[in-house]
């Protein structure tokens, strides 16, 4: 029989079912010694419920717990009860790497009293594809230079708050023109191209900074490996990472339940892939029976020798978790009033404009055409209601809006005969054909600056539209704040190659 700290619950993270950590999976995490679970928005009601629920699992998976959230900051944030974090794009039109480690310490602060210990965040991809479906605002720009320090500062805030960072997706996600959570992607670049770009973020932080974990990239780069994703390539994980870069911390996969994974390989076969690459734990997400097939099929391999039982897996992951441990510290009023402001200061301070637009004044009537909803989209939570964006306007405007979908068409020539300044609010991180037969006067780029290449108007751009953000921006058009950001990304037209995929 395996021993507990060797079986294939030891290497995999899982998720929970819902707020409430019930009997059954309790048992189950019990039952398999799982030391490692990911939260996500549907384990998340209030302070005290998370706060209750973190507790528990530290009680069930002992004191090498992992307890980790993805909480980059703009669309993925899964608390809705601390100040929202600007998005790396956000902090990349700031520019500012001291302003990145104090936002990267604040939102650590946060998860550090719930005793959250490892926060899947900073973005190392650099997003150089405007059509990227998947990435955008949460990279900290296009140029590789420009991303490293930003990162590697925000970073080094985390860590010194308590709470383990990873650097993901390496070896680069952002020159995709598909979704890995829906298609397997493929990075045609040559090793030279991908050394100036994607790799350079990545090398330069094993190299240079104190990196706890990396997380693997569901992507096939030929360059590299033919065949495999770079999850599943002993070529990536252990002769790029390990032995040319010489890097020693975690290595932990993105979630398997990802369509590049489990539509191409399955569940339970790529876990042991994996792991025989050089991983140190999979992200075993998803229904139970997904879960249950990856123990099994890890569980087998192990016994029958395809997975080295290796003490220098177990004994990184105890590392991992004995150095940034789970438990809950102090957040005092003062200090969380405190990093309200941090966040708010920097979702201002990353307001950049676009061709000088120019907006009325307060008081003046306008029309609003922006979409009715934003839903979530897999790694990103919901964004602003067109319903939501109208209430914040009409503090300003005499506003009439047409609240629309993505898809539906818009007769700009019947607006504009209405006399009216027509504001277009682009609010979602897919791009639409559709709004390039937009004729605005104004142009408000509240999520994917992008957009900004779809709509012929003078912009203003705010990389995300969490409430810090829409205050900020309802500040610029007050004439109240400035808007002092310059834009982080390249704005070129490859998107005509490879249009952006719609989950």
């Amino acid at each position: 029989m395996i021993p507990a700290c060797q079986n294939a619950g030891a290497l995999l993270m899982v998720d929970l079912p819902g707020p409430v950590l019930d009997d059954d999976t309790r048992e189950h995490l019990r039952r398999h010694a799982i030391r490692a679970v990911c939260l996500f928005r549907k384990n998340i009601e209030n302070f005290a419920q998370l706060a209750q629920l973190t507790a528990e699992l530290r009680l069930v998976m002992g004191p090498d717990a992992l307890i980790a959230i993805d909480q980059e900051g703009g669309g993925v944030v899964r608390t809705t009860f601390f100040p929202f974090p600007p998005s790396a794009m956000s902090l990349g039109a700031c520019g500012d790497p001291a302003l990145a480690f104090e936002v990267g310490a604040a939102t650590a602060r946060g998860l550090a009293s719930l005793g959250i210990n490892w926060n899947f965040a900073p973005v190392l991809d650099v997003n150089s594809n405007p059509a990227n479906p998947v990435i955008g605002d949460r990279a900290f720009g296009s140029d590789p230079q420009q991303v490293t320090p930003l990162a590697l500062a925000w970073l080094s805030g985390s860590l010194s708050q308590g709470v383990a960072g990873c650097v993901k997706h390496f070896p680069g996600h952002g020159d995709t023109h598909l979704d890995s959570h829906l298609a397997l992607p493929r990075v045609d670049k040559t090793r030279g191209q991908l050394e100036n770009c994607e790799f350079m973020p990545f090398q330069r932080a094993v190299s240079e900074a104190d990196v706890p974990a990396v997380m693997t990239a569901h992507i096939v780069y030929p360059a590299l490996d033919e065949t495999r994703p770079a999850t599943l390539s002993e070529r990536v994980l252990s002769g790029l990472l390990r032995e040319a870069w010489n890097y020693g911390g975690v290595i932990i996969t993105d979630s398997m339940g990802m369509k590049a994974i489990d539509d191409h390989f399955g569940r339970g076969e790529a876990a042991v892939m994996a792991l025989a690459a050089g991983a140190d734990m999979v992200m075993a997400l998803g229904r139970r029976s997904a879960q249950e097939e990856t123990l099994q099929t890890v569980e087998r391999a192990l016994a029958e020798g395809r997975i080295e039982q290796s003490d220098t897996r177990r004994s990184r992951l105890r590392a991992l978790a004995r150095r940034f441990p789970s438990e809950k510290r102090a957040y005092d009023g003062v200090q969380r009033e405190q990093d309200a402001r941090i966040m708010q200061a920097a979702w201002a301070r990353g307001l950049t404009t676009y061709r000088d637009p120019q907006f009325p004044p307060p008081g003046a009537s306008v029309t609003l055409v922006t979409l009715a909803e934003v839903p979530g989209e897999y790694v990103s939570e919901a964004g602003l209601s067109g319903a939501q964006l109208l209430r914040h306007l009409e503090t300003l405007y005499d506003v009439r809006a047409h609240l629309v979908s993505g898809e539906v068409p818009v007769d700009w020539d019947a607006l504009r005969e209405e006399r009216r300044p027509v504001i277009l609010a682009t609010t979602t991180r897919q791009r639409f054909p559709g709004w390039r037969r937009a004729r605005p006067d104004l142009h408000l780029a509240l999520w994917n600056p992008y957009a900004v290449l779809d709509v012929d108007a003078p912009a203003l751009l705010s990389y995300g539209s969490r409430p810090e953000a829409v205050q900020a921006v309802l500040g610029y058009l007050r004439g109240e704040v400035a808007a002092g950001g310059r834009l982080p990304v390249l704005l070129e037209t490859r998107s005509a190659e490879h249009p952006a995929q719609k989950p």
